[in-house]
This record gives structure tokens, sequence and C-alpha cells, in this order.
């Protein structure tokens, strides 16, 4: 190998130390065994597991494996429909050498009436981390996880098990931390750092979707993270179209907190007009989403049939909240990072009328991609974190001069 080789090398590892060791001055002492919401974590802790997710994303890059287990298992729990979370999911635990076990509620003893409690355990045994996502319906996916993560909390305390798996959300109905995170880290590569951050302008706004029941989660996750670094956030949507109460209160108050901005219109154009960052998604409203939930608990499917058809009807009202090229030309220079949790409805590609110009997306394509491929290492973040807590950074250094390469 020559010097030049071996002094790049050497260059990397000095690197991947100096971003490991800004986890030293952050305090982790409570970080806690569950990732469920990102407004559950200090500043601190959501710096670290940003840091974390970095440099495990920058050691796999340079071929280096984060591997720190031996092949336990990992349980997927998906109650909606997935392509980047479920597969990034995978592809994190594959990373630290954990094997993902899916379960299947339908064929599973849940279908006959099994607890959450009993489930939960039963899952547990030889298991490090579960992984839920239940987003579907306001008011249950948030409570679910927290029944399953209080579930393992007791067979642990009992003794039942031998150690008390990590519990991730990978979207529930008020939140999508490792999408939110994912972003975060967008952001801070687009800008050059976080601190960079404070002061720039971001529009979440609604768009238009023909499709019907879209989240919440995703733009009350933007909202709520980047309200605490200093962002100036405009929320921009229909009337009609709000997100839930507590958490949009949640962000003014982190803003002015922060030194940042938060505010609430109803004219996309005006929301577009000289920001830096735009980010044009379709949910369903708050209201809506309360009803549908009723609707489920009664077994109301006729109900649920109208409400979908008026909902829809509805949101053809407003097929003008589009990102268009009109649109992003009222950005800052007209040249605003474009930003989507994909994937997103593109007009003329896969819906007549949606969300984005076929053009825009296209052009921001290689943009949107990168933002997902920061899933896979966020999620590893998570993991690591509530498995080792202020221990982590001892646990990156070892990977560090261990330096394992990821393949012969």
């Amino acid at each position: 190998m020559s010097i030049d080789v071996i002094n790049m090398i050497n260059s990397k590892i000095s690197l991947f130390y100096k971003l490991a060791e800004g986890l030293k001055q952050l305090k982790l002492k409570n970080y806690g065994k569950d990732f469920l919401r990102t407004w559950d974590k200090t500043e601190d802790e959501i710096r670290a597991t940003a840091i974390v997710a970095q440099l495990v994303r920058d050691l796999y890059y340079a071929g280096i494996s984060s591997k720190v287990f031996n092949q336990e298992i990992a349980i997927s729990i998906f109650r909606d429909n997935s392509t980047r979370t479920k597969y990034s999911y995978a592809s994190a635990t594959s990373l630290l050498g954990l094997i993902v076990q899916d379960l299947d509620e339908k064929s599973s003893q849940i279908a006959h009436g099994e607890t959450i409690m009993e489930t939960a355990n039963m899952l547990s045994f030889l298991t490090k981390v579960i992984g839920i996502r239940d987003d579907k319906y306001l008011g249950v996916g948030h409570n679910y996880q927290l029944e399953v993560a209080k579930s393992v909390d007791i067979g642990y305390e009992e003794g039942v098990l031998a150690q008390r798996p990590s519990l991730i959300n990978l979207q529930c109905d008020e939140d999508h931390p490792t999408q939110s995170m994912s972003d975060f880290l967008q952001l801070i590569r687009y800008f050059g750092g976080v601190d960079k951050l404070k002061g720039k302008k971001l529009c979440m706004s609604w768009a238009y979707s023909p499709s019907y029941g879209k989240p919440m989660s995703v733009p009350q996750g933007i909202i709520a993270l980047l309200s605490r670094f200093g962002v100036n956030l405009t929320l921009t949507y229909p009337k009609g179209y709000e997100l839930i109460p507590e958490i949009e209160n949640y962000a003014a108050k982190q803003a002015n907190e922060s030194g940042g901005a938060f505010k609430i219109t109803n004219d996309m154009t005006e929301a577009f007009n000289g920001v830096d960052v735009v980010y044009p998604k379709s949910w369903a409203p708050y209201l809506v989403m309360k009803e549908r939930t009723k609707l489920l608990k009664k077994n109301d499917n006729k109900g649920l049939e109208e409400l979908e058809k008026q909902t829809l009807a509805n949101n053809a009202k407003f097929k003008k909240w589009s990102c268009t090229e009109k649109m992003m030309r009222l950005t800052k220079n007209g040249k605003a990072l474009y930003m989507h949790c994909l994937p997103a409805d593109i007009t003329g590609v896969s819906c007549k009328e949606g969300e984005v110009d076929a053009s825009v997306f296209a052009r921001y394509r290689k943009e949107t991609y990168i933002e997902a491929s920061y899933k896979p290492f966020v999620i590893a973040s998570m993991i690591l974190l509530t498995q080792y807590g202020v221990k982590t950074l001892d646990v990156m250094k070892k990977i560090i001069k261990r330096n394992q390469k990821l393949a012969l």
C-alpha cells in the first residue's frame, strides 16, 4: 500500500474521530430506551442522533462496518404500507448486525385476541429493537406504541425478558421521526451545518392530491422539530386543513424560544414568497381524521365511504395548491430547495394533477433521493443511542478503531 493511500485512510479515520467527539459535550444520560417523538428528546439528544447518523453514514460510504450485534432479532410491525421506511429499517438493522423479522398480525395469535402485553413480551425474548408503523388513525398509533413500551418495561422488570428492547417509531398519527430527522440531516448538509439553519425560511405547505387520508405526521414532525432550531417556519393550508392543534401550538412556542418564527397562513402564494425551502405535501385535515377514527371504531364502513367521497370532493376545490414552476419563481432567487418525504404525487406522471409539476420534481429528484438516503442511518443512530446511551461515544470509537471492512 502506497504512502499516499495510507495517509488518505488515516485522514479519514481522523475525521471520523473528530465527528464522534461531537458527542462528548452532549448530555445523553436520559436518552431513554425508545425514540417515539422528536419532542420527547432534548436538543442535545436530537443533535446526538444527527451526529451518530452522519457518522454511521460516513463509515458506510468509506466501506467500514458498524456492526455491533451478533444476529439478534429486530422486529418490524407495519400497520400501513411502506417502501422507504420499511427497507430503511431492514437496512439499518442489517448494518448493525441484527436480523429483521416482520410480524404479520393477521397470521399471528393477535387475530385470536392475544393482548398487547402478551404479544410484546412473546416477541421480545431475544429482541434488541422493535420498529412500529401505526399512522392510519388519529389517537391510536402513538398510544399503541406507548402500550407496547409499557408492556416490555413490565416484562423486563419482572425478569421475563433478559433485556429491554428499544422501540423505534417508524411513523404514527402524531410524528414521523425517522423522516423528520432525515429531513433535518438533508438541511444540515445543504446549508452547511445545524447552526446555519437559524433564520432560514421554510414553507411547509399542504398540496393537492387525488388521494384520501394521508397522515398528518410528516408536516407535524417538520414543524415540531425545525421550530427548535431557529428556522423561520410558515405553515400554509386551505381553511379547514388544520393539523393537531397542540402540535401547531408547540411549534409556535418552540420557535419563540429558539429565536425563529412560526406563522400559519391560508395563502400558498404568500407562503412561498422569498423562502429558502419548500415542502409541499398533502395531508388529511385534523377534523376529518378525528371523524375517520370514530367511524372506524363503530365499524361504519358506509360512513367511511361517504367521508372519503366528501374529502376527495373538498380536495378537488384546491387543485391550484400545487408546487408549479410559477410558484417556485416566487421563492428566494427562484431556487428554493424542494423537499418531499416521497412518493410525491407528480402532475402528469403519477397522477393527472398533483402536488408538484413534473419539471420541478425532475430538477430536484436527486436532492429528494439524498434526503431519503439518510433514513437507514437515522434509524441505525436511534438504535445505537437507545441501546448504549452515554456509552455511544465509546462504541463509535471502537467501531472506528476496529476499522472492519464491509466486505472482502
